[in-house]
Order: C-alpha cells, then sequence, then structure tokens
C-alpha cells in the first residue's frame, strides 16, 4: 500500500514517539529527573529507616522486602500498563505539594518518623498520578499502598495496637502450658502478664511476656505478609479482605505458640527464653502462618470457582 508524503511524515513522527515503558521518551527523561529528585528529597528517611529496621530487625526487618514485593506486583501488571494510555495529570501536584510539606512538617514540627514515611509515600502518589494519570494509577493504587508496612510506626502508636494482644497472648499461653503441664510435670501461674512456671524441683522459673517475648512487635511483619499473599494469590476484593481479617486473630495464634515454646525452653535452660531466641522462634513461625494465609486463599478460590476474567 503506497503512502503519500504527508503519512510517512506521521509515521516517522510516531516512530519518534514511541513510548519509553508507559511514557514517551521525554517523558521518561522528565520521569527520569523527578525521579533522582524524589530519592534526594527523602534520601534522609531512607537511611534512617535503614538503619531502624536493621537494628530491630526481628521487630521492623520486614522492611526491607516491601519495596521488592511492591515491584513485583507492579511488574504483575505489565501488560496492562503497557495497553493503558499514559498522560499528564496536572492535579497530581496537590498530593506532591501536600506530601512533602507534611514531610518537612515532620521534621521540623513534630520530628515524627512514621509521618514522614507516610509523607513519601503520599508524594510518590502524586508523582505517578502526575506523570501517569488515573487510569495507570488504578492499577499501581495497591502497590504504592503496600508500602505503608515499610514505615515503623510511632511508639505510642504500637503499644495501643499490641496491648491488648500482648494480654492474650499471654492469657493463651498460659492455657496452653497448663494443659500439658501435668504432662511433663510443671505447673505454671500468671500474674498480669508474667508466667511463673514451676518445676518438678521446685525450681520457679519466671517469665515476662513482654513485647520481645509476647512478638506482639511482629503484628505489623504478620499484616504485611497477610497483605502481600492477598495481593498475590487472591482472585477478588472480598478474599483479600478476608485474608486481612485473619491476619490478626494469625498473629495471636502464632505468638501464644511462641511464648509457650519459650517457656519449655526456659525449663531445660533459661538463657534460651532470652536473646537471639526471640528473632528465631518469631522467623520460624512466619512459616505456618504463611501456610495458614496460603491455605485460607486456596479454600477461597475453591468456594468462588476460577473467575471469568481471572484476578479482579
Amino acid at each position: 500500500m503506497s503512502e503519500s508524503p504527508d503519512n510517512t511524515v506521521s509515521a516517522d513522527s510516531v516512530s519518534t514517539d514511541l513510548r519509553f515503558g508507559v511514557l514517551t521518551t521525554s517523558g521518561a527523561v522528565i520521569a527520569g529527573a523527578l525521579s533522582v529528585a524524589f530519592i534526594g528529597l527523602f534520601f534522609r528517611w531512607f537511611i534512617v529507616q535503614s538503619k531502624w529496621s536493621w537494628n530491630q530487625i526481628e521487630d521492623w526487618g520486614h522492611a526491607f522486602a516491601i519495596p521488592a514485593i511492591s515491584g513485583y506486583l507492579v511488574w504483575q501488571q505489565r501488560a496492562l500498563i503497557a495497553k493503558t494510555e499514559a498522560r499528564v495529570f496536572w492535579p497530581g501536584f496537590a498530593p506532591i505539594l501536600l506530601g512533602i510539606a507534611t514531610y518537612f512538617a515532620g521534621i521540623v514540627t513534630i520530628s515524627n518518623h512514621m509521618v514522614q514515611g507516610f509523607a513519601m509515600i503520599l508524594t510518590l502518589f502524586g508523582v505517578v498520578l502526575l506523570l501517569a494519570g488515573p487510569a495507570i494509577m488504578r492499577v499501581v493504587f495497591l502497590p504504592i499502598a503496600f508500602l505503608v508496612f515499610s514505615v515503623t510506626l510511632s511508639p505510642s502508636i504500637m503499644e495501643t495496637i499490641t496491648f491488648k494482644l500482648k494480654l492474650i497472648a499471654s492469657e493463651g499461653s498460659w492455657i496452653l502450658l497448663s494443659v500439658l503441664g501435668p504432662v511433663f510435670g510443671y505447673s505454671v501461674d500468671l500474674s498480669g502478664n508474667t508466667l511463673l512456671i514451676q518445676k518438678s524441683t521446685g525450681e520457679p522459673i519466671p517469665l515476662n511476656v513482654a513485647d520481645a517475648c509476647s512478638g506482639m512487635r511482629m503484628v505489623v511483619a504478620f499484616f504485611a505478609l497477610a497483605g502481600a499473599v492477598a495481593l498475590l494469590s487472591a482472585k477478588s476484593w472480598w478474599q483479600r479482605i478476608a485474608i486481612m481479617l485473619i491476619a490478626g486473630p494469625v498473629a495471636v495464634a502464632m505468638n501464644v505458640l511462641r511464648v509457650a515454646v519459650l517457656g519449655w525452653l526456659s525449663m531445660a535452660d533459661p538463657d534460651l527464653a532470652s536473646g537471639d531466641a526471640h528473632m528465631i522462634i518469631g522467623t520460624i513461625l512466619l512459616v505456618p502462618s504463611l501456610l495458614l494465609f496460603m491455605g485460607l486463599v486456596w479454600i477461597l478460590n475453591r468456594l468462588e470457582g476460577e473467575p471469568e476474567g481471572g484476578v479482579s
């Protein structure tokens, strides 16, 4: 088929304006510049979060994996993103400006690391919305939102969230230890959040179910694990909500088992109920938690059947 000179020019114009991913070549350059500016602006927060996660790896070490999971979630949708039209959406400047203002307020006014982290995510949301528009934002919104699990929560908020859960873990482990006490020849009493294990030899072993012992500081890791399973494996919104709702009970159940295991270990060697044992046991218990979440996804998928349109 012959082409007119006008059509040839038009084709050349299109060929020089091929999309680089979801952006034009010029758009990709602008996106690269904004990415450098974004990293430079929040570089201090990234460093602080990395040090915090490394120094408290048993509680916040999962933060290192969150960006990788978010990136994988975006990569999974690459075909949909590639065929979705990207366009500049100027209202995206609003969340960018709000995020930057909140970030500096979190540094200067209230000096709150958590607020700074949420401000960073809000700014990222605005940058993507500005460069790619609402259509692509609908595809990448959940991967961006998932980044909230990489932000260390303020101690006051963690205490509020975990205080009652810690008491439940204490009572649950007391029941579990008491049930098995006659079999293994020990008795156990509970006072507040302190377990007193009495060996058959008469030697008392106190076990204080503090934050580290109860594992309740890992509750965010359990929710992050549930969120990852929900986004990667669940096929519909109601399934994802169900998985997130069960994350709390799973966290409590796993930590009841954790305290009970520490109690049994303390009878063999009191030193095993302290130090690295907390981290090792807590990490091991993430494995059955993952299996529980995957089992729930399998059951929910069988209940719903295969959807015609794939993942909703």
